[in-house]
């Protein structure tokens, strides 16, 4: 009997592993592997967002309505739960993603309004927010296209065949993934350089021409 059944076990798996189940598992593994990531990242941003916020009021409290933006798209992004199986629920994921987009948008207009403050750019606790502000987004952009591109060879791996049809029988669907309007932007992270513009030149006048006589 115990021959029968290890037999069984071996055929089984051969069958399993020719039709992309092994596969399967290992691409869907990736998936949560960099989803996992992408959530680090993220969260890393939003941990520097208080001392931020913080450190700007302290030199541009008049700046209310701008800081209150940034605090409350932080909030709105803490409240998503943004577990792991959060990517099998495409309105979810596009939730989440619109979340962040807010966030991004908020914490780009905090740093336009900072420049109207030499002496908050010349803080060295506010340089440093930015120095880690400008890594965060730098590694938020990688982990982003690592978690599109895995997801894209999950799907594709679940959709062709014979992998669809062991697909079906263990119940693997498509993942939801990132869709934002122009991927190339990802892959460059926003700048958020606070050195102070270069003065501007002045154009050389020409005298005026002397009268004729």
């Amino acid at each position: 009997m115990g021959k029968v059944v290890f037999v069984l076990a071996m055929v089984t798996g051969l069958l399993l592993s020719g039709c992309g189940y092994n596969n399967i598992q290992s691409t869907d593994e990736q998936t949560k592997a960099a989803w996992s990531e992408v959530l680090n990242q993220y969260q890393r941003r939003a941990d520097l967002i208080p001392n931020l916020v913080k450190t700007v009021q302290g030199y541009a409290a008049q700046e209310q309505a701008v800081l209150l933006g940034v605090t409350q798209a932080r909030a709105r992004v803490g409240s998503i739960q943004a577990t792991p199986e959060l990517v099998n629920d495409p309105a979810a994921m596009a939730k989440f993603q619109a979340a962040q987009g807010e966030l991004s948008s908020a914490l780009s207009h905090l740093l336009v309004v900072t420049e109207n403050y030499p002496q908050l750019k010349s803080d060295q606790n506010f340089r440093d927010l930015q120095a880690q502000l400008e890594g965060t987004e730098n590694r938020i952009a990688v982990a982003r296209n690592r978690f599109i591109q895995a997801v894209q060879t999950y799907n594709l791996s679940i959709r062709t065949f014979p992998s669809n049809l062991t697909a079906m029988m263990f119940g693997y669907k498509p993942k939801a993934n990132f869709a934002p309007e122009n991927e190339a932007a990802i892959s460059k992270p926003p700048s958020v350089d606070f050195a102070p513009p270069p003065p501007a030149s002045t154009p050389a006048t020409t005298p005026p021409a002397a009268p004729a006589r």
